[in-house]
């Protein structure tokens, strides 16, 4: 297939060995890149059980076949491994211009397996992988590793851990760019756990299209369509310009997600920020929206100049804590940033603990104030997280961990994974995501509802009526189909706000897939595209079953099944009755068993050779 190198880098931290791995010509057919190739690797390389933050846990940096070209929406890579939060195989991925160089390494990933005697960075350039001693760069934050590797790597991309993933931080991320992250399943403590600090990424290989002239027609196209009205108001607020629309719906997470309502949300909207904080907006490789936040502004009395909060950090350092500040949010995403946490954890994590002082199941640790809405003490237990000290020592093992020793019954998470900062009372659908999906709680591959309210819902894909969110019917039916198309996406590894805008008004699939046949070769068409999506998703489901999750694992907390008290979903909730209808149908139309999946899907998706 063209537009990939047909092999990863494997590196063994153990020896200091580096080989090539090679791809099978089929994998591709199958699962076509990103996310799929790289969950193919560790069904082949690892038997289950394992412990992942142990040095049998393998660590793969993928991209695909539109990495490298400059596609709009196709500055992004794909992480993956066993997570330590969900004991099972999951996938993260971080925009910037990591995945570019990437892409032109002569390589479509690195894999890392073993663990190092002595902290150690890897390097690709030019081709060539070396792995190199970190002792200098061991306790540093992810700024200043990426700004010293940078140099001495000129022209280098970087993704490095600060100290919360040396220190193995359950919710620790994978930062680069100065301020894009691989968060959510706990990444940062893998590499931690295996000694190793950061990967610098240098690329100098061409790609090699099918068609490169009728590709640079389409990827002009492209750009064209990302900046009609509706990309140029996107890329104007970002995505916390979604705050005031999911306010007014009622499903914005507030106070640990008792309401979905926050009184003060104009104050932590995508406008007010773009009004009084905003001094730039950056963007990914090739991507003419622009809607990453630069922002400018101090709090406590230490400047924030540089990447600013994304909607995810907004609400989960805002509303979730009832915190009004801007500012604060602006400084907790900065040090998150540089010390390497996943914002939505940590955010769910303060949150949790507010809630257990509030009730009686906390004192005041390390003499914090843990009333609501307090930023100070936001802001100090962000540092005392990142370095693992006292009280932030205690919060970094999960709220899993914590809710078990507290004996508590309001942490929000699914599988050990916090919930994401979408409120599934308000979309039924997005519950039924959460509760099946296999990564635990994700708003990465979950279906939004409220995509199919608008009738301009792609007609290829089946769905020409306008669905109502808070209704059950074919919820299951639109939750597939919404699912394996954002499965597709993860394995083309594309941005999902420039090809299915969550509002329902932009499907850019068609040209999506005539960019893949003009870089590849390969005519994919709906139904494909549906499939290989459905093959990489049903891969991660299988690798849950291998690892003991069962049906009854699919499941909600007992806060989401409870009825919304006020706002635009008033009354609105999942009881287990609602949630077992959909989740019937839905284990129906997936092919899923008690423990498995049937032998007739995995023979029409080919993946019956990983039966057990």
């Amino acid at each position: 297939m063209y537009g990939v190198n047909g092999k990863y880098l494997d590196v063994d931290l153990s020896n200091e060995k580096t080989t090539d791995y090679e791809i099978p010509e089929k994998w591709y057919e199958l699962f076509l890149g990103g996310r799929g190739i790289a969950a193919r690797i560790l069904a082949e390389e690892l038997q289950g059980g394992e412990e992942p933050l142990g040095p049998e846990n393998l660590l793969i940096f993928s991209v695909g076949p539109l990495q490298g070209t400059n596609l709009g929406g196709a500055g992004r890579h794909c992480v993956t491994a066993k997570s330590p939060k969900t004991n099972s195989i999951s996938d993260s991925y971080a925009g910037g211009f990591f995945a570019h160089e990437l892409a032109l390494s002569g390589y479509d990933g690195i894999i890392i397996r073993g663990k190092s005697e002595i902290p150690v960075y890897l390097t690709l350039v030019d081709s060539e992988g070396e792995v190199e001693p970190a002792d200098d760069l061991w306790g540093k934050t992810t700024y200043e590793t990426e700004s010293t590797l940078k140099k001495r790597y000129d022209g280098s991309k970087v993704s490095s851990i600060g100290p919360a993933g040396e220190n193995q931080v359950t919710f620790s991320c994978i930062i680069n760019d100065m301020g894009r992250a691989a968060g959510r399943p706990g990444f940062g403590a893998v590499m931690g756990s295996k000694n190793l600090k950061a990967v610098a990424v240098r690329g100098s290989e061409d790609k090699e299209y099918y068609d490169k002239e009728k590709f640079s027609e389409v990827r002009r196209d492209f750009a064209q369509k990302l900046t009609d009205e509706k990309g140029q108001e996107f890329g104007k607020y970002g995505t916390p310009g979604g705050v005031l629309g999911l306010n007014e719906t009622g499903i914005l997470p507030t106070e640990n997600f008792r309401r979905g309502e926050f009184e003060q949300a104009e104050q932590i909207s995508g406008e007010k920020l773009y009004e009084d904080y905003l001094v730039e907006r950056d963007t990914c490789a090739g991507c003419p929206i622009r809607c990453k936040r630069v922002v400018k502004t101090e709090f406590l009395n230490e400047e924030v100049d540089g990447a600013g909060p994304e909607y995810e950090t907004v609400a989960a350092l805002g509303s979730l804590v009832l915190n009004d500040d801007l500012s604060a949010i602006s400084l907790a995403n900065k040090k998150c940033n540089e010390y390497g946490l996943d914002t939505i954890s940590a955010g769910v994590t303060i949150a949790y603990a507010m809630e257990a002082h509030e009730k009686g199941y906390l004192d005041s640790p390390d003499n914090l104030d843990l009333t609501w809405g307090n930023a100070e003490t936001i802001i100090s237990i962000i540092d005392k997280m990142g370095k693992r000290e006292g009280f932030g020592d205690f919060l970094a093992q999960g709220i899993e961990s914590l809710e078990d020793k507290l004996g508590t019954n309001f942490a929000q998470q699914i599988k050990g994974q916090e919930l994401p900062m979408h409120d599934p009372r308000g979309k039924k659908g997005f519950g039924l995501s959460y509760a099946t999906s296999p990564r635990g709680a994700t708003h990465v591959e979950g279906m939004h509802d409220t995509v199919f309210e608008s009738n301009e819902t792609a007609a290829e894909l089946g769905f020409g009526d306008t669905y109502d969110r808070l209704a059950l019917e074919d919820k299951a039916k639109l939750a597939k189909v919404y699912e394996d198309l954002m499965s597709f996406t993860n394995s083309a590894i594309m941005c999902r706000f420039t090809t299915f805008n969550r509002a329902g008004d932009r499907y850019n699939y068609p040209e999506l897939r005539e960019g893949l046949n003009a870089v590849t070769g390969r005519d994919i068409g709906p139904q494909e595209m549906l499939d290989i999506g459905e093959r990489g998703l049903l891969l991660l489901k299988l690798l849950a079953f291998r690892e003991g999750y069962q049906r009854k694992d699919d499941d909600l907390t007992d806060r989401l099944k409870s009825r919304l008290p006020s706002g635009g979903s008033k009354g609105e909730g999942i009881p287990q009755e609602d949630l077992e209808t959909m989740k019937k149908e839905y284990y129906e139309l997936r092919g899923l068993e008690e423990e498995g999946i049937s032998k007739e899907k995995l023979n029409r998706l080919g993946l019956d050779d990983l039966a057990i």
